[in-house]
């Protein structure tokens, strides 16, 4: 049947946007202002006796195989965080004046985070009480999250055929029952505390007050990249404990609008591969057209 090459465009482009309305829609971007509701963890170095409690209990609480790669499979020693390992203890040691310091590490949870901000359709998201969560059956495996994080946090789980993203997601599943995170659960000194973010930085700062020759006078991630939900005290330099000075600005927010507007239930792209496809036809079409004069006698 001969079909025109102006019908058979408009009905890749009707195709493209049925498929793109049964697409789930991305919701609108939550307010990345920190508010009352608000939680998070607040860390003590100072506290951490580097036991790792907190690492076997995120695996058994994520269903995760530990990480023994570095140890022949004898013993669970992630050297950063991976697939296997959403939470890490590192050791910080100075040669020169023999001090060392332990430090906790596993996603961030920033109030504007930039990894949200780079997820196309939504996969990374912020919840009510301000948990960035992911969705795998939203995620596209661009790894965009990967790049745009700024404390390389999410990893992608290379080793699996359907491969996803993991990171520490603040055992939203526990606490949504009135848990603790798992970390923060067996961590026998209480070097990590769970609550409002707002009710952290008051005992951070109280801790500072009473304790100024124990602590920097300072709370990492109350205003670092915009704020964060996991906050920090030490007494060494939080730089070399590995945690970045980014300074106080955000992510801007006009980031995420242009993203997710270009993005929305992936209009865009649906709409640009019609396109493409529409163009292809027609060129085929030509071609074909200027062989069948090729052939006339």
């Amino acid at each position: 049947m001969d079909i025109s090459r102006r019908s058979l465009l408009k009905a890749v482009v009707a195709g493209a946007g049925t498929a793109a309305t049964a697409l789930v829609p991305v919701e609108a971007l939550a307010d990345t202002a920190a508010h009352d509701e608000t939680v998070g963890m607040l860390y003590d170095s100072t506290k951490c006796v580097g036991c790792k409690a907190c690492m076997s209990a995120c695996n058994e609480a994520n269903n995760i195989t530990p990480d023994t790669a570095s140890s022949d499979g004898r013993a669970a020693m992630p050297i950063d965080l991976n697939e296997h390992a959403l939470n890490i203890i590192k050791v910080f040691n100075d040669p020169e004046s023999q001090a060392h310091a332990y430090v906790k590490r596993q996603c961030m949870h920033c109030v504007d985070p930039a990894c949200v901000s780079a997820c196309m359709i939504g996969a990374m998201h912020k919840l009510p009480n301000g948990v960035v969560a992911y969705d795998a059956s939203r995620c596209v495996g661009c790894r965009y999250c990967e790049m745009g994080c700024p404390f390389n946090v999410p990893k992608f789980e290379w080793s699996k055929a359907i491969p996803k993203i993991v990171k520490c997601q603040l055992c939203n599943d526990r606490t949504a029952k009135g848990q603790l995170p798992a970390c923060v659960e067996v961590c026998p000194p209480k070097a990590v505390i769970y609550g409002k973010r707002a009710e952290l930085l008051e005992e951070a700062h109280r801790r500072i007050k009473e304790h100024p020759e124990r602590y920097l006078p300072k709370v990492y991630g109350e205003h670092e990249a915009g704020g964060t939900q996991v906050l920090y005290l030490a007494g060494v330099d939080f730089v070399k404990l590995g945690l970045p000075d980014y300074g106080d600005q955000p992510v801007p927010e006009g980031v995420h609008k242009v993203q997710h507007t270009l993005y929305r239930g992936f209009a865009l792209p649906l709409t640009m591969y019609a396109v493409l496809l529409g163009l292809t036809w027609r060129n085929r079409a030509k071609q074909h057209e200027q062989s069948s004069e090729e052939e006339k006698p």
